[in-house]
């Protein structure tokens, strides 16, 4: 699977005050981000709340961003364990693997691994987390790691984890979200330039997107890409263009825009991306809501209205 220079934006899920899928927002999103430059989406992810969704909600969700992005346009899907699942190493794999079907068979082209958080602390765990991996390429599809920070709920690698994982065949590349690890992401980066040149190192790493990009990430999958598209786009490509001015220039605005999206408490990034869409007209604002995440203060929109401006975002139909 080809990533190399290509936005993929990690896709949240427009919920309305009834706490469900609001469809007409959905649809409209889907047509808006039809015509952005990316090279696909990213649904069932954390930002799209994958984990959460019913079995009904994840394939509508899948269908519809099958149906309406443009043709070659790539769906990479989520797979892992649900939370109520009981953390036995059997259990977690075979739910996930349940997931990783359910992609395919909806439709997806590749998968990005969530971390098997729910073994984390257990006996032999490095062999258990490359048997996770193993037991979701059963789906074959490309499978893409995803390095998450602990604080969010992920799993740190170790270095020998990561050398079992690359050798994999099933194994495109790999996710790094430190948020502010930045040593962990150098590391890794650095891993991947000596030993695994084949594998492709995606970004996500909203707040420092652009020195990711330098210490050599080829692709992005991230939440913030869910809107503010094709800054974040040009953002990628002027690094890859050799556009050194553009690129320092567009870091600056993509830098701006991550200080008032992924500020505490973190896990209101998905409320604010929904915002982020709302103030642009995408969708309603009856759709943005998130159940899963934690009520926000007043100002927080406000103080990202203002940065959208100042940005040259739209922010015309601000409540």
């Amino acid at each position: 699977m080809n990533l190399d220079g290509k936005l993929f934006p990690a896709v949240p899920v427009p919920f309305g005050p009834d706490g469900e899928i609001d469809r007409e927002a959905q649809q409209r999103y889907i047509e808006w981000m039809s015509g952005q430059p990316v090279g696909g989406v990213a649904v069932w992810v954390h930002t799209g709340r994958g984990l959460r969704l019913t079995d009904r909600q994840r394939e509508y969700v899948l269908r519809s961003w099958r149906e309406g992005m443009p043709r070659g346009a790539a769906i990479i899907a989520g797979a892992g364990a649900r939370p109520e699942i009981a953390p036995k190493p059997e259990a977690v794999m075979s739910d996930a693997l349940r997931m990783a079907k359910q992609a395919r068979d909806f439709g997806a082209d590749a998968l990005l691994a969530h971390p098997p958080t729910a073994l984390r602390g257990l006996d032999g765990l490095d062999d258990m987390i490359v048997g996770y991996h193993d037991a979701l390429a059963g789906a074959d599809l490309p499978l893409i790691c995803f390095y998450l920070y602990e604080a969010a709920g992920g799993i740190s690698y170790s270095p020998d984890v990561l050398d079992r994982l690359f050798t994999m065949p099933a194994v495109a590349g790999i996710k790094m979200a430190t948020l502010d690890s930045v040593c962990t992401y150098q590391e890794v980066a650095a891993l991947i330039s000596e030993r695994f040149p084949g594998k492709t190192l995606v970004t996500g790493e909203d707040r420092f997107l652009g020195y990711s990009i330098m210490l050599g990430a080829r692709a992005a999958l991230i939440g913030m890409g869910a809107a503010s598209v094709a800054m974040q786009s040009r953002l990628l490509n002027s690094w890859i263009e050799g556009d050194f001015a553009a690129f320092a220039r567009l870091s600056a605005k993509v830098d701006k825009l991550a200080m008032r999206t992924f500020v505490k408490p973190m896990e209101g990034y998905i409320q604010r991306m929904l915002w982020c869409l709302a103030f642009a007209g995408v969708i309603s604002w009856d759709a943005t809501r998130d159940p899963w995440g934690p009520a926000l203060p007043r100002e927080q929109r406000e103080a990202l209205r203002v940065c959208l401006a100042e940005l040259g975002e739209d922010t015309s139909h601000a409540p």
